[in-house]
Formats: structure tokens, C-alpha cells, sequence
């Protein structure tokens, strides 16, 4: 089941991509990266997978181009938004296109809103997707969006609750750890999918899981 997946949003990219060359109050950014198992959005997309990245910021606007091995080809990300605080909070708008090569999924694209206040951060996304999302709607292009809360627990710890709405279903919970060590940024997850964002194909490879994930930004 390839529903609204594709992994890192442009938020998440944006926040793990932390420095290298700095241009006056522009600053670009490089990223690498291993995963034992992709999930994205509480939807599994292939066994190990790798990835690489590049990002541009400048005054609270960033562009930026990602990309992982899908098993069947290339998945590319692009995105752009602008972000700022107004007193302790913050908030984002942006853009975020999903593209494939080879035939593992069709195109998605979407608007990205994002609202952050201390350890709590709240994402929502519209998008239109140009597979079929359901089996009685195939052939039109459909609409989707995804809410997810995240909670910052405190020496590492996070939790994230996932729902996916319009012409999709499904609700994921993640519970995961990041550290760095040696310049390196590791981490552990558990994601939690219910029955709806589970495949049918019979495996287990698509319910719970336990995701290690290493990368580095430079």
C-alpha cells in the first residue's frame, strides 16, 4: 500500500540540517543519511534505504531538494516555505512536492502549515495526489491532508500522533530518541500504524516496527 508517505517533511529536513557554508544571512547546508526501515507519515516504504540532501536559507525563507532509494528507483523531494517567530511562537508555510522515478508511486503536492509553541509543534498538510488513494476513484486525481502533533519530551525524547484525512485514512503514533555522537546524528523509533496503514499484501514488513536511523549535516 503506497498511500501518502514520502519521507522527511520539509519542516523535519529543515530542522536537521544545521550549518556549513554561511553567505552574509544565507546559509546552505548538506545532509546524508541511513535508515533500517523508511517509514514516513506511519507508512512503510522499503527496507534500508539511504538518502542525501541539500538545503539554502536566508532570512527565514529555505529551498531545498531531498532524495532516498525506494527499491524501485528514486523518490526526489523539492520544497520552499519561510518561517518566523512572533514572540515564542512559531510558524511556517511552504511547499512540498514528492516525485518518483521508475514505478514506485505516482506525484504528490502539497501545502505545508506549521505552529510551534515551546516543547509542542502542530503540522498540517493539503495536498493532491495523482494515483488513487481509494480503489472506486482510480484514475482521478485526489485530494489528501495530514495532521500530526509532536511533543519535544525532554534528553532526546519525542513523541509524535499522526492522522491522515480526505480521501485518506489511517492514524499513526511514534515514539522515538535522537543523540549525536561524533559529529553523527543517530536515532531509534517506534512507530505504531493502525490497521489502515498497514499493506495487504500479507507481510509483516508494514506494521509496527523499530526504525535506526544515522546521519550527518554539513
Amino acid at each position: 500500500m503506497k498511500t501518502i508517505t514520502k519521507l522527511m517533511s520539509a519542516a523535519a529536513i529543515a530542522a536537521g540540517s544545521m550549518g556549513a557554508t554561511t553567505m552574509a544571512s544565507a546559509e546552505v547546508s548538506y545532509n546524508i543519511g541511513f535508515v533500517s526501515e523508511y517509514y514516513y507519515r506511519g507508512i512503510f516504504q522499503t527496507d534500508a534505504s539511504a538518502s542525501a540532501g541539500i538545503d539554502y536559507e536566508a532570512d527565514g525563507f529555505y529551498i531545498g531538494a531531498w532524495t532516498a532509494d525506494v527499491g524501485e528507483g528514486l523518490e526526489y523531494d523539492l520544497y520552499t516555505g519561510y518561517g518566523m517567530d512572533i514572540g515564542e511562537v512559531s510558524i511556517g508555510i511552504g511547499f512540498t512536492g514528492y516525485y518518483y522515478t521508475d514505478d514506485f508511486d505516482e506525484t504528490y503536492e502539497e501545502i505545508n502549515l506549521s505552529v510551534g509553541y515551546g516543547p509542542v509543534s502542530i503540522g498540517y498538510a493539503i495536498g493532491e495526489y495523482d494515483g488513487d488513494l481509494d480503489d472506486d476513484k482510480a484514475g482521478v486525481q485526489e485530494d489528501y491532508d495530514f495532521l500530526d502533533i509532536s511533543v519535544d519530551l525532554g534528553a532526546g525524547f519525542y513523541g509524535t500522533y499522526g492522522v491522515h484525512g480526505d480521501d485518506a485514512d489511517g492514524e499513526y503514533f511514534e515514539l522515538g530518541y535522537g543523540t549525536s555522537v561524533s559529529d553523527f546524528d543517530i536515532g531509534v523509533a517506534l512507530i505504531f500504524p493502525d490497521s489502515d496503514l498497514e499493506g495487504d499484501d500479507g507481510s509483516d514488513d508494514d506494521g509496527e516496527a523499530i526504525v535506526l536511523s544515522i546521519g550527518k549535516s554539513f
